[in-house]
């Protein structure tokens, strides 16, 4: 398989290091000064030199709609990925004759992710309640937090946006949100302009309450869930790797890796059970625009 990732920071580097190991030929489109034996500056001669069979849309946020429509103008007939979120807000996908093409939520592929939508997926659910949140200048130390797109509102940087995989597995457990509102900005001593804390509620197709609390700010980090049913609470901790309803605790231990390299090989072989569609990517962006009009104007969006 011939493989070209777009955009080589510290998430295109994964994939690409992930595909090679995986056994796939690599190739990079990077402005970087990077020594990579295929490497081009430019999508457009990328895909003519190389002819890809799977691209890995790994740029910053507010690239990925220009390198998906450099794609698709090019009549690019293969597997894409794109990685999480789509594109820096809700703007309509181009026309494309992609075989395959999906959003990189690779959290719906961690055990806890999958044991927590299980032990839901029959009961019914009267509330559920995410939370993640660590300090912003904690997630790659060896870079100035300041200068990264996390920390850049234009990029496509904030919560919303940076951790929105709460966004989309709430969704996919909870059957899709309904209506929303939500209150959130640049609170923090932070240098950033991007926004450093959010909540949002809203109600679900499969649940009547439900919230995200996000943020750059945490001490440490967590990532929990909660969903109260008729029949007891099932509570998740990604950082624990546990899955605890009633007097039961499930554990589980998996390497970084882990959740990248299976969605890969979803995505390779076409099972789509778990993989984020396109139209479920745009829908996690239809939910940030609401959440930040919400914000703004003190009020309550549909969907």
């Amino acid at each position: 398989m011939r493989a070209l990732v777009v955009g080589y920071g510290s998430i295109g580097q994964r994939h690409a290091r992930l595909l090679e190991e995986l056994g796939h030929s690599i190739a990079l489109v990077s402005r970087r000064g990077v020594s990579f034996s295929n490497k081009w500056d430019s999508l457009s001669l990328a895909l003519g030199e190389w002819a890809p069979d799977y691209v890995v849309i790994a740029s910053r946020t507010n690239e990925h709609f220009d390198d998906l429509s450099t794609l698709a103008n090019s009549g690019y007939s293969g597997v894409v990925l794109i990685e999480k979120p789509l594109f820096h807000q809700a703007i309509s996908l181009p026309a494309h004759s992609f075989s395959r093409a999906y959003v990189a939520f690779n959290l719906r592929f961690h055990p806890v992710t999958q044991a927590l939508r299980r032990a839901v997926a029959d009961k019914n659910k009267i509330a559920a309640h995410a939370y993640v949140g660590q300090y912003l200048p904690d997630w790659r130390p060896q870079q100035d937090y300041r200068l990264g797109y996390s920390a850049i509102k234009k990029q496509g940087g904030g919560v919303l946006r940076d951790l929105c995989h709460e966004l989309d597995y709430m969704n996919w457990i909870l059957g899709g949100w309904i209506e929303l509102t939500a209150l959130g900005g640049h609170h923090s001593h932070l240098e950033i302009d991007s926004d450093d804390v959010f909540s949002v509620m809203f109600r679900a197709k499969d649940c009547p309450v439900a919230t995200v609390n996000m943020n750059y700010l945490d001490d440490h980090l967590r990532r929990e869930v909660a969903i109260i049913t008729d029949e007891g609470t099932v509570k998740a901790d990604f950082v624990a790797g546990t899955v605890t309803c009633g007097e039961e605790t499930q554990h589980f231990s998996i390497e970084r890796d882990t959740t990248y390299r299976v969605q890969h090989e979803a995505a390779l072989r076409g099972d789509e059970s778990i993989l984020c569609s396109l139209e479920d990517g745009a829908q996690v962006l239809r939910m940030i625009d609401a959440a930040e009009q919400a914000s703004e104007q003190n009020c309550w969006v549909s969907h």
